[in-house]
């Protein structure tokens, strides 16, 4: 996918930056990922309507008494269930497709095993959100049309990410636009009416919910996702290369493990924390697998202590292939792990602990102790192979007795013929594995080295003294960790910061409606005191000036003069405006904040296929496009009093001199209705 931008089905750029889609981001490329990406997406609804049908069928099947009409739904049920089955079987094999994620010149590395990005359904905001403005913030909703365009636009985006850094910032750019917008028009008191819709990315089975958490959860897996696809897509056979792996895989388990820690609630099976832990460590365990590439790049040498080092490096990647595998096979992961991936995993696991025993095996056999040899150095480098020597024998008796080493060395042979031979036999077990041809090239020519090095020391003594090799310690020059990937936080400007500072003009605080006051002066003087930075705030006002006859209180915050928004202005912005204000004076506009009673927050609308309890009946049967929202209002709170002790407060103010009393205008008593949390709004 290109990473620039390109207008929208146009060959020229004649459309204009309306019809261009955003940097990072072309969902008309036609390659291999965008493909299989489709496919999922045709997957997932087709999925959810059998689920419909199913969830129909059970309902009808627990409704009905009638003999006949109970055999017929147990039928159309057990030929809807069979369709599900197929159908997971197609998504799992879509999950097991990772030749398409590789380097296109890749033809002597094992395949690695990257995530496939979550789909989700389009999320209209226009109309909650311009509602919330008109009630919450009382401006025109209509106002910020084009800001809630490019809010969808971006989302949109973030559908079809370019595989690269650029789709990586695209996505991050709107997670971190997520942050204002959840804290601008989420209260906790109630929902939004506003549904997110994800798709599980090991099931298909869809995950609605109210809560914006979803949303960011999901963005999360996506960005985890992009980065092991970035990390597939690299050249492995230079070291910039697998450096930009191992670096992809490390951000990836960053991420994954950032979500786990944040998002401890999201109902989708494959942000479950069992299933964020296996992936979290399936990364790191690809990267410590590309750790060890790049260390056998250059070439490695048939050398005592260079044989020694690369047996517990790749020892060490066995070790982490083998706490995946581990993991995998316990509840309640085993049972929507992908069969591809599990395989894998085993597959690599017993091929790189037979490597590491032919390591071992080829550093005995091949290397005697000679007079000119370091006798030390061999001797402290064979100690830290093992836990405890073999049978109880010093390292320096194995180095300097032929036979010791022999029958050593064909003791760690035999390890790694066995663990080749497991590695090719789990292979034949998956048909996705074996598509992989490099993959079963790789294991063969594994096999056929051990073997045949094995056949060159066999002897008829096998039968008689047969030993067993011990463990090889792990070992790495550069062990794989989790890396924080900085992307997740990347700056951005607020696509509603018009609607003041997020500090107070937020969801969580509660306003007064904007209320006009007529700002009179007599003899140059005001009667009251301004404060803090943006937004101004009245403090110190005379109970007898003009200002406090026609409504001004302390506390306010004045939001804007003679139609000049001043959400944004500090103090002496502010008293610039103010300077000119004669007798005949100027409108200006203030706003209250109320007092924020504390509530319960309600639970959110949450639907979720195929997980215990959680699924419900109204996901299935809701039209995707019809999805209606429910509002309440309660009776007006009263402002919040700021009392003398304001007063007191001097730092940072701007005084305007008192005035007298002159001719009062009737006082406004405007209030906005607030929304009443919903109570019961929560369905499971």
């Amino acid at each position: 996918m290109t990473d620039t931008i390109l207008p929208n089905g146009c060959k020229d750029n004649q459309a204009g930056d309306d019809a261009c889609f955003k940097k990072g981001c072309n969902p008309f490329a036609q390659t291999g990922r965008s493909k299989l990406q489709n496919k999922r997406a045709v997957l997932n609804q087709q999925i959810i309507k059998e689920m419909r049908m199913r969830a129909g069928a059970e309902n009808l099947l627990r409704a009905t008494t009638n003999n006949k009409v109970r055999e017929m739904v147990v039928l159309e049920l057990s030929y809807v269930n069979s369709n599900l089955q197929l159908l997971m079987e197609k998504l799992e094999g879509l999950n097991s497709s990772v030749e398409v994620y590789q380097n296109v010149q890749e033809t002597s590395s094992i395949p690695l095993i990257p995530l496939g990005l979550k789909e989700t359904k389009e999320v209209d905001f226009s109309v909650p959100f311009k509602d919330f403005i008109l009630e919450h913030y009382s401006e025109d909703g209509s106002k910020y049309e084009e800001e809630i365009a490019d809010l969808m636009d971006l989302r949109q985006a973030c559908r079809t990410p370019s595989r690269s850094e650029t789709g990586v910032e695209l996505l991050s750019s709107y997670f971190s636009q997520l942050s204002f917008v959840e804290n601008r028009f989420f209260p906790p008191s109630r929902q939004m009416g506003i549904f997110f819709t994800w798709y599980d990315s090991f099931t298909g089975v869809p995950v609605c919910q109210q809560n914006i958490s979803l949303e960011k959860a999901s963005v999360l897996f996506n960005i985890a996702a992009l980065y092991t696809q970035i990390g597939t897509r690299c050249d492995r056979q230079t070291r910039t290369g697998l450096e930009d792996t191992i670096d992809a895989f490390q951000k990836a388990a960053g991420v994954l493990s950032h979500l786990k820690e944040t998002f401890t609630h999201t109902p989708s099976y494959d942000m479950s924390p069992a299933m964020l832990g296996v992936l979290k460590k399936m990364m790191l365990a690809q990267a410590q697998e590309c750790v060890f590439e790049k260390t056998a790049l250059p070439g490695i040498r048939n050398e005592y202590f260079s044989l020694l080092r690369m047996a517990q490096e790749v020892a060490k990647v066995a070790e982490d292939y083998s706490l995946v595998h581990q993991a995998m096979t316990q509840s309640p992961v085993k049972d929507n792990v992908p069969f591809f991936w599990s395989t894998m995993v085993q597959v690599k696991m017993s091929h790189y602990r037979g490597l590491a025993h032919y390591f071992v095996a080829t550093a005995l056999l091949d290397h005697r102790l000679g007079p000119n040899d370091d006798e030390d150095r061999q001797e402290k480098a064979l100690s830290q192979l093992y836990d405890s020597m073999p049978e109880g024998r010093s390292p320096l008796d194995i180095l300097k007795s032929k036979d010791e080493r022999t029958f050593l060395g064909k003791a760690h042979l035999r390890k790694a013929v066995l663990g080749h031979e497991e590695a090719l036999r789990v292979h034949g077990l998956c048909r996705h594995l074996k598509k992989l041809d490099i993959l079963h090239e790789i294991l063969q020519v594994s096999h056929r080295r051990s073997a045949d090095k094995y056949s060159a020391y066999e002897t008829g003594d096998d039968f008689v003294d047969y030993r067993e090799a011990p463990d090889i310690i792990s070992k790495t020059e550069q062990r794989a960790e989790i890396a924080v990937s900085f992307s997740t936080k990347v700056k951005v400007k607020d696509f509603f910061q018009k609607l003041g500072p997020l500090s107070l003009f937020s969801a969580k605080q509660r306003w007064t409606a904007p209320r006009t006051v007529r700002l009179r002066t007599e003899d140059g003087d005001l009667g009251f005191t301004l404060k803090g930075v943006s937004p101004v705030q009245v403090q110190s006002l005379d109970p007898l000036s003009p200002a406090a006859v026609e409504g001004l209180k302390e506390g306010d915050y004045i939001v804007s003069i003679r139609d000049t928004d001043c959400k944004w202005m500090g103090v002496s912005e502010v008293m610039k405006l103010l300077k000119d204000v004669d007798e005949e004076g100027c409108d200006i506009r203030v706003v209250s904040m109320m007092d924020n009673s504390p509530c319960m927050p309600n639970k959110s609308a949450t639907f979720s296929g195929g997980l215990p309890k959680t699924y419900s009946m109204i996901c299935l049967a809701m039209d995707d496009d019809k999805i209606t929202k429910a509002r309440k209002v309660t009776k007006k709170m009263s402002f919040l009093s700021w009392g003398m002790k304001n007063k007191q407060k001097s730092a940072s103010t701007l005084s305007l001199p008192n005035a007298g009393y002159s001719d009062t205008l009737p006082r406004s008593r405007l209030s906005a209705p607030l929304p009443n949390p919903q109570s019961t709004s929560a369905l499971y």
